[in-house]
């Protein structure tokens, strides 16, 4: 299992019993088959927010592919006679 609570199908059979005494626990595991999400295996009452993990394995998000934070613009930066479409345009880049 890796960092993100992934746990491959392989690992989940030999160690099913320890697996579900996470999700009992409150631990959501993602199962994985040759590295793609198939299935949750989580408490049956969810606490909080589902987090990008959860949305993930639920297939309603994708991940983002460039996982860089987006450039900001200072306000000193930005002059006072330029457009609001022009500088949109300069902080999403080419």
């Amino acid at each position: 299992m890796d960092d993100h609570g992934h746990i491959g199908v392989r690992d989940l059979r030999a160690e099913l019993a320890t697996h579900l005494k996470r999700a009992e626990a409150g631990d959501r595991l993602i199962v994985t088959v040759d590295g793609r999400p198939i299935a949750q295996i989580g408490p049956l009452e969810p606490e909080g927010e589902p987090s990008l993990e959860d949305l993930v394995a639920l297939g309603l998000v994708k991940r983002p592919k460039n996982i860089s934070q987006p450039k900001r613009a200072q306000l000193s930066q930005i002059p006072i006679d330029v457009s609001a479409d022009r500088i949109i345009q300069e902080l999403r880049g080419p």
